[in-house]
């Protein structure tokens, strides 16, 4: 591995690469990044995170089964609900620091509820 000329930080490795690059392609469309940053407030069912971003039940349940394959978020049993949450803190870091620094740049103050759909998200 070669060191950069960025702080002394080694290059990952391509395997490292290629699995960051496809998290972050599973974020890159607004529907799933919503859903992952609604779960990054706290856990909920497919009906509530429906409800939350504005799709519909069929639709979220397939991007919350892409998430959840690719480690992203996991689900857990509650009776005859099944509940969804990010237990990874550095994915809810990574989503929180983005999606916060977009929101001061169009002009939200940090009190204020962020809605993807207002960030043209």
């Amino acid at each position: 591995m070669s060191t950069g000329s960025g702080g002394g930080f080694q290059d990952p490795p391509a395997e490292v690469l290629a699995e960051a690059a496809s998290a972050f392609g599973l974020l890159a469309t607004p529907a799933r990044l919503h859903i992952v940053w609604a779960l990054a407030q706290g856990e909920s069912d497919v009906t509530g995170l429906a409800e939350r971003v504005g799709g519909t039940l069929p639709s979220v349940s397939q991007h919350l089964t892409k998430l959840k394959l690719a480690g992203l978020v996991r689900s857990r049993r509650e009776g005859r609900r099944q509940v969804y949450l990010v237990d990874d803190s550095d994915v809810v870091t990574v989503v929180r620091l983005m999606v916060g620094q977009l929101a001061e740049r169009a002009g939200h103050s940090a009190g204020e509820p962020v809605h993807l759909r207002e960030l043209g998200a």
